[in-house]
């Protein structure tokens, strides 16, 4: 596959622990990559360095952005189509709807071919689609892909008004050699949850779910991995259920952490649900790794959950808000290690032969490469 060309990449935070993602895409995708990042119009280079070199310049791009609140700024746009026409870039590569959005005119005026990756809330939490909504309408007409990660997403992004010829179905994937599929056999009765606290992950649904299986198995553990706005309610609400002895909060954990806490689980836990604000999950990375190492899983029917965990075959998903179910399923895999396992290695086997990382960063590169060759192809016929 050609590599010779040169990709941007923009993604709007500096480094965040929940985007593993997108550090998948800085390391794994072909061609000579630059990184931009600042928000949602990226204002530093890869070197931490300001697009928008004048002094002046920054003051007026402060001024219209604080006290004006302005989205679309001539002197950052510029400074933007400077730096692509500068670096000799061939294709911008957007993390998030509202990145690709908002670096759409300048792309345009440098005659470089965009592709947006929507990932969740981009696509579903009202206020921000409402936000974005007129600059999402040139965004989808300018660019020449939109990566959904799942099926629902596919149908959403349509509703907004995208072209269904340029969405492409390419959840993020999973590393299968790095997540080897664990023997949970000798297992205790562990339970895993990892994922920020904030209303669509549920927190609190997990643990009134545990409670259930607690109650039965009182050797149960559950650990809760992740930080957030729903932290303090739920570690109220385990001791409200008096489970300061069977829960575990951990805070924020790193990739060889997780790892050793999959090496001692039995069963990962998630309970995603659409939260009031309409924002919903893509899919879950860690769920992909949770499968990848061979656990059982059970989760919610929910987003490309539907798609990463087969229901009933390979695990066990249950409506939104079904706590009841959910401990049922948690009972069950507590009560019996063996059909542990053969749910687990159900869903390895599914993980690696639809989710391995390298078959979608070949997705991605594939797409990539046809956004130049068409770009490029445009240009000569206009010359």
């Amino acid at each position: 596959m050609d590599s010779g060309y040169t990709l941007c990449i923009i993604k709007p935070n500096k480094s965040s622990f929940s985007e593993t993602f997108i550090q998948a895409h800085i390391e794994r995708l072909t061609g000579n990559k630059l990184v931009l990042y600042g928000g949602a119009f990226p204002v530093y280079d890869n070197d931490g360095h300001p697009l928008i070199k004048s002094k002046w310049g920054l003051l007026s791009y402060l001024i219209q952005k604080k006290i004006f609140k302005r989205k679309n700024i001539a002197v950052r746009t510029n400074a933007l189509k400077n730096y692509l026409l500068d670096k000799k870039v061939d294709v911008v590569f957007a993390e998030y709807g509202m990145v690709g959005a908002m670096v759409t005119q300048a792309c345009q005026l440098a005659n470089i071919p965009l592709i947006i990756h929507f990932h969740g809330a981009d696509v579903h939490h009202k206020k921000t689609v409402a936000a974005y909504y007129e600059l999402y309408q040139k965004a989808f007409k300018y660019a020449s892909s939109l990566i959904a990660v799942s099926a629902d997403m596919v149908e959403s992004l349509k509703e907004l008004g995208a072209p269904a010829g340029k969405i492409v179905n390419a959840s993020c994937g999973v590393d299968t050699l790095a997540f080897p599929q664990l023997n949970i056999l000798n297992s205790g009765r562990n339970f895993l949850f990892i994922g920020r606290f904030v209303e669509k992950k549920s927190p609190l649904s997990v643990v009134k779910a545990f409670k259930q299986v607690a109650e039965k198995f009182p050797d149960a553990k559950l650990w809760m991995v992740g930080q957030g706005p729903l932290f303090k309610k739920t570690k109220a609400l385990i001791t409200q259920l008096q489970l300061e002895k069977s829960v575990t909060l951990l805070g924020v954990l790193n990739t060889a952490q997780i790892k050793e806490l999959f090496a001692k689980t039995r069963c990962f836990v998630q309970h995603s649900v659409t939260a009031d604000n309409g924002d919903k999950e893509g899919t879950p990375v860690t769920i992909l790794e949770a499968g990848s190492s061979g656990l059982a899983i059970v989760s919610t029917q929910h987003a490309g959950i539907k798609e990463a965990v087969l229901n009933g075959e390979p695990g066990d998903l249950v409506p939104e808000h079904d706590v009841e179910g959910m401990a049922r399923y948690m009972i069950k895999i507590a009560d019996d290690v063996g059909l542990a396992s053969l749910l687990g290695t159900k869903e390895a086997a599914h993980i690696r032969a639809n989710y391995d990382i390298r078959d979608r960063i070949d997705t991605l590169n594939t797409v990539i490469q046809q956004a130049i060759k068409k770009n490029k192809d445009a240009t000569k016929k206009t010359a």
